[in-house]
């Protein structure tokens, strides 16, 4: 008997067979999917701040509409259960799934792990699960933003919305960037910051042939959640004149160079740190769904300690500190507050929160330019206002800790308006975004891939790779002699002409080397006494594939081993010969597998 589909699935069913080969076949088509894409984003995006902000109302007592950490008239009591009542709230969720599910929950891809690995394929449901977690978590105060659902939940609607239409693959990656720039889009109202976001994080190149549908997905994203929800600019500013003291010059460009190199150590220690609060709470054996209420707890003590800034996102924090009379805080105090706002966000991430740290790191960006403001001797001679500088700083964390140097730009040039400023915000990101790639090596969200033990460093499309494997690229029919058989008999088996290389095995069937013919006839010729045995003449013993290998790594072997075939064997400890891989084949086909990845890249489809 046939299993009926849940309704959630009889909803995005697939495609009418017509309608799916309009689609595929004009790239009208796909832009209109991009639109649709970028709409139900905007909804998302609305949807979940409307609930999360509902939830801070309701747990805070906060008026309608007001920002959780600019408020500063709140209870110590609120201050410190608070947090920790949402961490609860979130460890039952997490305990109850896992009951329900039977065992522990899968992790959920993301759209840049989908699109390196998985040809933009993503889970709705456990996405929506993930932006559910990361609502409870931001709403409840935990120092979290909820840029990491909104992407989430968006670009796996986007990808549901390509898997429905059978989207090439290519088209597939591109549809869930769409999603993700609509998502960043919709947050922000900064259109060209989302699809920029798309472009280097989550489909990891651009092309012209995606800037059409990921442009149309960030307006249409932006458009419809600005409609359901009125949102306030960022920041409030009245363009260069509130950002520098005179004409922006070349000189400037000296110490936002150096506020970026300060900005790439700070962006490397949170994001360490988040590591270090992991593996205590792993080292505490506290049991998972208690782990989110200690973190909360932690939270709330340093709410109360230091200020209800630390909380949440960090919106209402922002515009305290950017804006035409922005808050102005001593050095201690802005030191006090970055330190405090960089451990609420590791606490709250390493004890199991869901969430980002997009926003946090813009927030800490932000007072780490404040501060280096009022540190660095010297400034006064500069053009840049304070007010500059945090900007500056704001952008050049940002992109330490999340990437995307042009994303951090023009996020900053949607905001501002400020040309000059941008010039200077470019040097600053490009400044950190070099130095964390070279001593570093990962942004966030690839540092927790990496922990995981996964190699992506991008959203590049590495997915292929793995698909292409020696098992798939071996001949399987290889004829084996045994090492003990005699010269004379193997001579007469393999004359000069057959094929060059037999793969020989010992006693027990186990892979023993391969040897040459015409070798082994020279050899015969050349020999002065007695005939040597074929285990004389036997090469690469212990170079060999298995077929789990991809083409890359197999086209490494070929080069250490210097040879132009191997021997597949099922495993290094049973050594089994299963097939032969000829490094002409393995280069061809990963040629075309290259070419072909090219293509697509720059939207060529034959």
């Amino acid at each position: 008997m046939k299993t009926p589909r849940p309704r959630f699935a009889r909803v995005f069913a697939h495609a009418p067979a017509r309608v799916r080969a309009l689609v595929r076949g004009s790239e009208i088509g796909l832009v209109v999917l991009a639109a649709l894409a970028g709409c139900g984003a905007g909804v998302a995006v609305a949807a979940m701040g409307l609930a999360a902000q509902t939830l801070r109302e309701w747990l805070y007592g906060l008026p309608h509409g007001a920002r959780l950490s600019a408020t500063h008239d709140l209870s110590a009591a609120t201050l410190l259960l608070a947090p920790a009542a949402g961490g609860v709230l979130l460890g039952l969720l997490v305990h109850g799934l896992a009951r329900w599910r039977g065992r522990r929950p899968h992790a959920v891809v993301d759209p840049i792990e989908a699109n390196a690995l998985h040809g933009g394929r993503m889970s709705v449901r456990g996405s929506g699960l993930v932006a559910l977690q990361n609502t409870i978590s931001n709403g409840s105060g935990a120092s979290v933003g909820l840029e990491a659902g909104y992407t989430q939940i968006s670009a796996a609607l986007a990808a549901r919305l390509g898997l429905s239409f059978e989207l090439r693959r290519s088209d597939q990656r591109t549809l869930v960037g769409c999603g993700a720039a609509a998502a960043i889009a919709a947050a922000f109202g900064a259109p060209l910051t989302g699809a920029f976001y798309a472009f280097e994080l989550i489909i990891g190149t651009y092309s012209i042939a995606t800037l059409t549908p990921v442009v149309v997905a960030a307006l249409c994203g932006s458009v419809v959640a600005r409609g359901l929800v009125a949102q306030a600019p960022l920041v409030t500013l009245e363009g260069s004149d509130a950002l520098a003291t005179a004409a922006i010059t070349a000189a400037d460009t000296l110490p936002a160079f150096g506020l970026g190199l300060v900005c790439a150590g700070l962006g490397v220690a949170i994001m360490r740190g988040v590591t270090l609060v992991e593996a205590g709470i792993r080292a505490s054996r506290l049991p998972a769904p208690a782990a989110p209420a200690l973190g909360g707890l932690c939270v709330g003590a340093l709410a109360l300690a230091a200020s209800p800034q630390v909380l949440s996102g960090g919106h209402g924090a922002l515009h305290l500190h950017l804006g035409d009379h922005g808050l102005r805080m001593g050095v201690e105090a802005l030191v006090l507050l970055f330190a405090a706002k960089a451990a609420a966000s590791a606490i709250s991430i390493g004890s199991g929160f869901r969430g980002g740290l997009f926003f946090a790191s813009l927030f800490l960006g932000a007072l780490a330019g404040s501060i280096f403001a009022d540190l660095m001797p010297g400034l006064a001679a500069f053009a840049p206002t304070s007010l500059a500088y945090a900007v500056i700083g704001m952008s050049a964390l940002a992109v330490a800790v999340i990437g995307g140097p042009l994303t951090m730009t023009f996020l900053t040039l949607e905001l501002t308006g400020s040309f000059p400023i941008t010039g200077l915000v470019l040097v600053a990101v490009i400044a950190s975004s070099l130095t964390v790639r070279k001593t570093f090596g990962y942004s966030f969200a690839t540092w927790r891939f990496h922990l995981r033990g996964e190699s992506i460093r991008s959203a590049h499309d590495v997915g292929w790779i793995r698909t292409l494997t020696v098992d798939t690229l071996m001949r399987r029919e290889v004829a084996t002699v045994p090492v003990s058989m005699p010269l004379a008999t193997f001579l007469a088996d393999h004359p000069l002409g057959s094929p060059s290389r037999v793969v020989v095995v010992d006693g027990a069937g186990r892979y023993a080397g391969i040897v040459r013919v015409p070798e082994v006839h020279a050899a015969i010729r050349d020999a002065d006494g007695a005939s040597p045995a074929l285990a004389d003449l036997l090469r690469h013993r212990d170079d060999v594939l298995t077929p789990d290998m991809n083409a890359k790594t197999a086209a490494a072997a070929f080069d250490r081993a210097e040879s132009e075939a191997l021997a597949v064997v099922d495993g290094l400890d049973t050594r089994r010969v299963v097939g032969l891989l000829t490094e002409s084949h393995t280069l061809k086909r990963y040629s075309e597998e290259l070419d072909r990845q090219r293509r697509a890249m720059l939207g060529e489809t034959a």
